[in-house]
């Protein structure tokens, strides 16, 4: 397994007493940390790398249709296949980590679990396990913090003590992952030196570290749907609109009709209704023209609490209803940036607050990865069914939590889901645009907004919502605060 000698003779040896030895050096906990980070669903096909005798295989199995135990120790895959007789869907593999025996993305979920501290080279290690995912498909790691027990090296052949978090993180985003969290799997491994008893006992805090892999091409297609739509003037009104030109039966107000009606013929038929929230009253101190061209699912500025005089940003600010309201909000004292990646909505908001008069608003075009803000600068940040969007939704926090002030406030509504999409919705670039297949589950999109260092992080379920291929689909109110 891409192992040194030393390690490979070492679980060659141990194999037969592994599965005792395992028990005390940390438990099931850790197993149910990482699959509860890889939100599976029965369909996938997944491998775990550095299998051993098969204590994540076990777990695996029950909620996946395929898995694949992929070891270098032929004795320790010898235990596993006993281990696991029970099961018809796991295949062994005897095979060298640094080469695993996988087509370039064939794969929907990698695991490896206290795999990589043998490895000589982790980045290159992750590198490969990468290659073989799916786009959208979801690498999960467990192994050891970073650590000083010098003895594991000679006893337990460690090529590594342990990891620090950062370093994980740096290498999966190395590897092209996106929404990337590195946190605590609340288990350690425990050991005690056998040739020097009077060394100390190691109780080594074990990390649970995610990524999935970047979907290409979405970002072209989301580009390319939301400029046609500032082009043409949008697919419809807005659901908040009296004489809404779509039906919610046909067709979604955040998307083109058109996706929706391939959603249908691809055997999906799920409907999602979408109800922004606004009151009359917020309406009527918004451009005509951006409110007939609102594409949101959600209204943030309901918990956002804006005050005069305050900076807000509004992240796929659009053709601007949201950044308008909040220039309303803060008064002349007050400043608003506007931030969209479309040319089209650009300067379409510009005319619309041309002609509205209202000079503390501007418009920047740019990425929500790579926001063109400067740090500590903003108050308030706004967003309104637009992270979804984005592929590195972590990121995008990350940018968030740096833009914004000591005790700057995030509020943002979004496209959540119950649990996992189907991996050819969420693999399909073209999908994207729909304000939909980018979505992740409510829990991994709330770890990522504290992975990015927000507190008082609260959810809340807003009006937007459906089903797609039998998951539910809603929008979601998000407050939290930069400590």
């Amino acid at each position: 397994m891409s192992m040194t000698q030393a390690s490979a003779e070492y679980f060659e040896r141990v194999a037969g007493e592994w599965d005792s030895l395992r028990t005390g050096y940390f438990g099931e906990t850790v197993r149910d940390a990482a699959i509860a980070r890889a939100y599976l669903r029965p369909e996938m096909v997944v491998a775990d790398v550095g299998s051993g005798t098969g204590f994540i295989a076990a777990g695996l199995a029950p909620l996946v249709s395929q898995v694949y135990a992929v070891d270098g120790s032929a004795a320790m895959l010898e235990i596993s296949r006993r281990n696991l007789s029970a099961f018809g869907n796991i295949e062994h593999r005897v095979a060298d980590g640094a080469a695993l025996p996988f087509e370039d993305a064939s794969i929907d979920a990698v695991f490896a679990n206290m795999y990589l501290h043998h490895c000589p080279d982790p980045q290159a290690s992750i590198a490969e396990m990468v290659r073989v995912l799916k786009p959208g498909g979801r690498l999960v790691i467990t192994d050891m913090d970073e650590h000083d027990h010098a003895w594991m090296r000679e006893e337990m052949a460690d090529q590594w003590l342990g990891f620090s978090r950062t370093a994980v993180k740096d290498w999966l985003r190395a590897a092209g992952l996106v929404n990337l969290i590195v946190g605590s799997t609340r288990e350690s491994c425990s050991s005690s030196s056998q040739s020097d008893p009077t060394v100390a006992a190691a109780h080594v805090s074990i990390f649970v570290a995610t990524g999935s892999r970047r979907v290409t091409g979405a970002l072209d297609a989301v580009q390319a749907s939301y400029g046609a739509l500032a082009v043409n003037g949008g697919c419809c009104g807005s659901s908040i609109t009296q004489d809404s030109c779509c039906s919610t039966s046909e067709s979604t107000c955040c998307s083109p009709s058109s996706n929706a009606m391939e959603l249908v013929e691809a055997g999906h038929p799920d409907v999602i209704l979408w109800d922004t929230g606004y009151t009359a009253a917020q309406i009527a101190l918004v451009p005509s023209e951006a409110v007939n061209l609102s594409l949101g699912c959600g209204n943030p500025t309901a918990m956002a609490s804006l005050r005069s005089a305050e900076t807000v940003l509004d992240i796929g600010s659009g053709a601007g209803i949201d950044a308008f309201y909040a220039a309303r909000r803060v008064g002349d004292q007050g400043r608003v940036i506007g931030l969209d990646m479309t040319p089209a909505m650009i300067e379409r908001a510009r005319r619309s607050a041309e002609a509205a008069g209202l000079a503390q608003v501007e418009f920047r075009l740019g990425q929500a990865e790579a926001m063109p803000v400067e740090d500590g600068t903003v108050d308030v940040i706004l967003s309104n069914c637009v992270i979804n969007l984005a592929e590195d939704k972590g990121k995008v926090f990350e940018e968030a939590y740096r833009v914004l002030k000591p005790g700057g406030r995030l509020s943002i509504s979004d496209m959540v889901t119950a649990g996992p999409l189907p991996m050819s919705l969420r693999s399909d670039p073209q999908m994207w645009a729909g304000c939909i297949n980018g979505a992740l589950p409510e829990h991994e999109s709330l770890d990522l907004v504290r992975q990015a260092g927000f507190v008082d992080v609260v959810g809340q379920h807003s009006l937007s919502g459906g089903e797609l291929a039998g998951v539910e689909v809603y929008s979601l109110a998000v407050s939290a605060r930069k400590a």
